[in-house]
């Protein structure tokens, strides 16, 4: 067993069974062709979503803090289940002249047995892994960063540069991150901290405003995690956000001080998703939300002093 599937083991029998009490028994898989890629203009460059799969939550824990009775009001008045929910995981490609960059790699082998089906459908789309050039991260959750390596501990991504922001680095590395994580995320840290040293010599390493690829503007949106950044591709056209986890649920439009059970800091990520939305609303930015449903692009609209997703048609 490798050091990865180690981290995995800890997370089936204490996570996926507090955390993920749906279990696989009950877990909804997406077919690999399903949702496999979907592709529109950015600018003068392309984008492409392709799913990672889905993972598979009790409503409970996408909420923790909200009153059960509201909380399912709230998730039946946009259209999910009260009981279990199956979010996508919408992985975004950029392809910009000889470059093509990836934002965030999935899930890999070793988390959900719903997600982890980044390399199939790359496949599906006719992309080899072989052909990213860079690949750059949102933060360093296991959904979002576990699909580094395949079952050898092998990198995915052999040819490319690999791009995070600082603080997050700093955080998932830092000594003391294990022992200061909640328990019931302590395996996040380890699948973390065993995946970070295959990349630690290839890492170019960044802070909110840089240039992270032509034309793309790392922004600052902290709270889900301490250095979690999402990424505005300029040039041509609207402004689009690849929002990582900003922005994960429905309902986070309509009650932005609700927060997900894996925030690292609540009220600042509150505090983040109000500002966003506010930016994404006046500015018209178009989003590409990690969970929401496939391929997670659309717009925000505001109404009311209130605001809601619109997906694209």
């Amino acid at each position: 067993m490798t050091r990865h599937q180690q981290g995995f083991t800890s997370l089936s029998r204490r996570e996926m069974l507090q955390l993920l009490a749906c279990g696989t028994a009950t877990a909804t898989f997406l077919p690999t062709s399903a949702h496999a890629a979907a592709s529109f203009a950015a600018g003068d460059a392309e984008l492409t979503v392709v799913s990672d799969g889905n993972l598979v939550l009790p409503a409970a824990f996408i909420f923790p803090d909200i009153a059960e009775a509201e909380r399912n009001a709230l998730l039946a008045e946009n259209g999910l289940p009260t009981d279990t929910i199956s979010p996508d995981c919408n992985i975004s490609l950029l392809r910009s002249g000889d470059r093509l960059a990836i934002f965030d790699v999935g899930s890999g082998p070793n988390f959900m047995p719903t997600a982890g089906k980044l390399v199939d459908n790359l496949a599906e789309a006719g992309i080899d892994p072989a052909e990213i050039t860079d690949v750059i991260f949102t933060h360093a959750h296991p959904d979002h960063f576990w699909g580094l390596t395949d079952e050898l501990d092998e990198l995915i991504f052999p040819e490319a540069t690999y791009r995070m922001a600082q603080v997050e680095w700093d955080f998932w590395r830092a000594a003391d991150t294990l022992d200061n994580m909640p328990e019931d995320r302590k395996s996040f840290v380890v699948g973390a901290q065993n995946r970070m040293p295959l990349i630690e010599e290839r890492i170019e390493l960044f802070a909110p405003g840089a240039e992270v690829f032509p034309g793309v503007e790392a922004v600052d949106t902290p709270g889900h995690t301490p250095g979690h950044v999402s990424f505005m591709v300029h040039g041509g056209g609207d402004p689009m956000l690849i929002g990582g986890d900003v922005l994960s649920n429905t309902v986070s439009f309509a009650r932005p001080d609700w927060h997900w059970g894996t925030d690292q800091d609540p009220a600042l990520g509150a505090q983040t998703r109000k500002k966003l939305l506010d930016r994404l609303a006046a500015d018209k930015v178009r989003l590409i939300g990690f969970h929401l449903p496939h391929p997670g692009n659309g717009m925000v609209e505001a109404k009311d002093g209130a605001y809601r997703f619109m997906p694209a048609a």
